[in-house]
């Protein structure tokens, strides 16, 4: 039985596996921020009406702009999109009939977006024996016949982030042997943004920089994202958006949760101290623990079934984990854990330390 491809979807697992609807559900299965939108994007949101009576910019402004103060870019360098899933979709028709690498496990709407274009997938898989670290010959050797390579930095699910001069040597392969990179980095801002690759982008035309505002802001429900590369790639893609893809709503809460710095580190604060609780906790019921960086990590039992029944155990007791049936590499053996609030991770613990008891 097929489940949801993506966290966020807890009535859909329910129906999906024929289980009642709990009255309460703890959804663990995404990564947004817990602390919500920023407080100063709920306070200017009353006024955001006036947007609904005008088109919106087409280059998405004030957004675009902020980003460009933001990374210390040139505004052609950037182009902004309804979220990090449209982006992904217009820079995969770059690729249209021709053969992309794609490291495993991985998020799956890369493959979905380069499908729908007719490109060829060349699957490289981290090994779980080698704790999915990057098996760099093996994507060098896939890089030299392909048009691009795909990495998720820090990867989701596994919330690993290779060293840098990993990332640059990756990188200058590509440029070798004529391979571009495109890197996603949804989830950099939860470690660190010195940790972007976003800094180097001048000196590397072949690579493209894909960001999305959902998580770290806790605005997945207006859609907006951001790609950043060499000015003729980034003509390429925008020429591809439709007109007004960016919603003037979203493009002004964009330009201010930019400004948030007390709130980005809180987050990241957050994130590093529950996900270092959460990794002991699990590590001391015999856990296998992914080395991640990000706001969600993921873990193993001792085998398939045990971590089978954990997943459809926690679902009847209303804690929704995201299930890894559609991460190739991982294939349903781990679990992931999006961080929430102190309390609501006190919560999973709660049941996850009377469900050890009882198994």
């Amino acid at each position: 039985m097929q489940l949801p491809e993506h966290g966020a979807n807890p009535h859909q697992v329910y129906a999906k596996l024929g289980m009642d609807v709990p009255e309460r559900i703890l959804d663990v299965s995404e990564n947004v921020n817990p602390a919500g939108p920023p407080q100063a994007v709920l306070e200017m949101w009353p006024r955001l009406v006036a947007e609904l009576a005008s088109y919106p910019d087409p280059d998405g402004e004030p957004f675009l702009s902020a980003v460009a103060d933001f990374h210390s870019v040139p505004s052609s360098f950037i182009v902004a999109g309804n979220g990090a899933a449209e982006l992904l979709a217009l820079v995969a028709e770059r690729y249209r009939g021709k053969r992309a690498v794609v490291v495993h496990p991985t998020f799956s709407e890369y493959e979905a977006t380069l499908l729908a274009k007719q490109v060829e997938i060349v699957r490289v898989v981290a090994s779980e024996a080698e704790g999915f670290t990057l098996p760099l010959a093996d994507i060098y050797q896939a890089m030299e016949s392909s048009a691009v390579l795909y990495l998720c930095t820090p990867n989701n699910p596994t919330g690993m982030l290779p060293e840098r001069e990993v990332l640059r040597t990756i990188i200058r392969h590509g440029a070798q042997v004529g391979c571009e990179v495109v890197l996603d980095e949804a989830f950099i801002d939860f470690v660190d943004e010195s940790r972007s690759f976003i800094a180097e982008i001048k000196e590397f035309p072949h690579v493209i920089i894909v960001r999305s505002m959902t998580k770290m802001y806790a605005i997945p429900g207006i859609r907006l994202g951001y790609v950043v590369a060499h000015p003729t790639i980034i003509a390429g893609v925008k020429a591809l958006a439709p007109h007004w893809n960016v919603n003037g709503m979203a493009a002004r809460v964009g330009a201010v949760c930019l400004q948030q710095e007390a709130f980005r580190q809180q987050a990241i604060q957050h994130a590093t101290v529950e996900r270092g609780k959460m990794t002991a906790f699990l590590q001391e019921h015999g856990c296998t623990v992914t080395d991640s960086v990000a706001n969600f990590l993921t873990f193993k039992l001792g085998t398939v079934q045990a971590t089978g029944q954990l997943y459809r155990d926690l679902l009847a007791r209303g804690i929704v984990l995201r299930h890894s049936e559609n991460f190739r590499g991982m294939d349903g053996r781990w679990l992931r854990v999006g961080m929430k609030s102190e309390d609501e991770m006190i919560a999973l613990r709660e049941e996850l330390t009377r469900w050890f008891a009882e198994n």
